[in-house]
């Protein structure tokens, strides 16, 4: 049976490693569909699903975007104590 498009997103945003990124725009690449970018995004905005970790995926301008588990803040502090931003 295939995935669905959510599936795929959450499959590969399950696999960004700690310590690293991928933009939204690599994500929507990754699972087959280049232009499908904000879809990616909308589906992180609401994501609570722990064992996907949606702060691992920011902006193509390499801005962290927003972050529905305690803002830009939280993401930035995830982000860096996963060793993926320095401050």
């Amino acid at each position: 049976m295939s995935k669905t498009f959510s599936e795929k997103v959450k499959d590969v945003v399950a696999a960004i490693p700690k310590g690293q990124t991928m933009t939204y725009g690599d994500v929507a690449k990754k699972v087959g569909n280049a232009k499908a970018a904000r879809a990616v995004a909308n589906l992180m905005a609401k994501n609570y699903d722990p064992a996907v970790p949606c702060h691992r995926v920011i902006r193509k301008d390499g801005t962290l975007g927003g972050y529905n588990r305690g803002g830009v803040t939280a993401k930035r502090k995830a982000l860096v104590t996963e060793g993926a931003l320095i401050e």
